[in-house]
């Protein structure tokens, strides 16, 4: 069975560092938002301020990065991001301690940890590139990304409990020291990386910072599933505070059910990632883009009909549960599609220029959607979420865009 195959002790060290870093975040999870409404007492338009434009502000940073990534050996870069990002978020406990934390300082450090985060996860898809056969990137991204759901799945609740008994900053410190573990985990892989090729230019010119960018538009595959991932992250990530302003404050949810309705369905998250291999090797690669790409979308429009009480939930985990089973499973797929159709001396600038853009997205949609919100209420704006994401399918690759392309070794049966 391809899903327990062994990749080799060096992507075992890559993988653990991940994990510890990704149960981190779970744990930290919202630690900002909880922070400025616990600890500074702010107020919504500060909240929304900092999900928002942080995140947005980072993908800027990063933009400059891609060409530093691209140029460097990826694992002494991917220590120094989760080293800087350790020190960042440790400032937040050490700012408490003393009580001088402030929102400036919160705002700063959420836009320096996801440039860092963007340009790390540039550094680890070149490096895991190099690391591993091509015919087991499928596998290996189905591994990460089972990773991610199931950190998903117990680090919030647990993150929620630490607060309420240690304080609001607990789980930052849990996050920083995390990145400190993933550092340390990357620098036991053993084996000389080697040094990327010089292109004869150097490695700063303007023209550097869009090629990333040039690449996906110019290739039929991946600029169709760069539009169409854009939209639909952006749109579903939109929908998490307008849910969240539904469920506890207009029907009367119980934190406990909120945390319930989010956790639970991370299960299909666990699920659609370990059968990525299989599905695709059935399939094809263009099956899974067109018929579970389409099937991320439908479901969303069914939040706009959650009701008070054990209905009302049942309908969010069943909704949630169904958009994140098949997003578990399209996106290791389109992980592996977009590392084989990157040249290698691209690889770090491409996967930065798709973060950037998908971070951005996220933001502007979420603007957007707390805007409408604040005109027509919650539920109008899952609606009208619900309906535009109806839309995302016809952004999807046809299938001469992919079939015509050669089958990944690994997913073939």
């Amino acid at each position: 069975m391809r899903g327990r195959r062994r990749l080799g002790r060096q992507f075992g060290w890559l993988w653990a560092a991940y994990a510890v870093s990704a149960y981190g975040s779970g744990l930290g999870f919202g630690a900002f938002p909880l922070i400025a409404v616990l600890a500074l007492h702010a107020p919504p338009a500060e909240v929304s301020a900092l999900s928002a434009v942080g995140p947005a502000v980072g993908a800027l940073i990063a933009v400059p990065l891609a060409p530093w990534v691209e140029f460097r050996r990826k694992r002494p870069v991917m220590i120094a991001m989760d080293l800087a990002r350790f020190a960042l978020m440790a400032t937040i406990p050490v700012a408490y301690a003393f009580g001088r934390l402030g929102f400036v300082q919160l705002l700063v450090v959420s836009a320096m940890v996801a440039a860092a985060k963007i340009a790390f996860n540039a550094a680890a898809g070149a490096y895991l590139k190099a690391l591993v056969r091509p015919d087991d990137l499928l596998v290996a991204n189905a591994r990460f990304e089972s990773t991610n759901w199931s950190s998903i799945a117990v680090g919030p609740p647990l993150g929620g409990a630490a607060i309420g008994l240690f304080g609001p900053v607990t789980t930052v410190v849990a996050d920083a020291l995390s990145y400190l573990l993933s550092a340390l985990g990357i620098t036991a892989i053993r084996g000389r990386e080697e040094a990327p090729r010089g292109t004869g230019q150097s490695p700063v010119r303007a023209g550097a910072l869009l090629d990333g960018w040039r690449h996906i538009m110019g290739h039929p595959g991946l600029r169709a599933l760069y539009l169409n991932q854009i939209l639909v992250g952006g749109l579903i990530m939109a929908t998490e505070p307008l849910l969240a302003v539904l469920l506890l404050r207009q029907l009367g949810f119980p934190p406990w059910q909120y945390g319930l309705a989010f956790a639970a369905p991370c299960v299909g998250g666990l699920i659609g990632s370990r059968l990525a291999p299989r599905v695709v090797a059935r399939y094809g690669r263009h099956g899974v883009f067109r018929t579970v790409g389409t099937l991320r979308a439908i479901w969303l429009i069914g939040l706009a009909f959650v009701r008070p009480g054990v209905v009302g939930l049942v309908i969010v985990i069943a909704v949630e549960l169904a958009i994140i089973f098949n997003m578990s499973l399209y996106t290791p797929v389109l992980a592996t599609y977009r590392l084989e159709h990157t040249p290698k001396q691209l690889v770090a600038r491409t996967l930065s220029a798709w973060s950037i853009g998908q971070q951005t997205s996220i933001a502007l949609l979420t603007a957007l959607g707390g805007l409408l919100a604040d005109v027509t209420g919650p539920r109008t704006a899952l609606t009208v979420a619900g309906l535009l994401i109806l839309t995302t399918p016809l952004l999807l690759p046809r299938h001469d865009h992919v079939a015509a392309e050669p089958e990944p070794a690994g997913s073939r049966s």
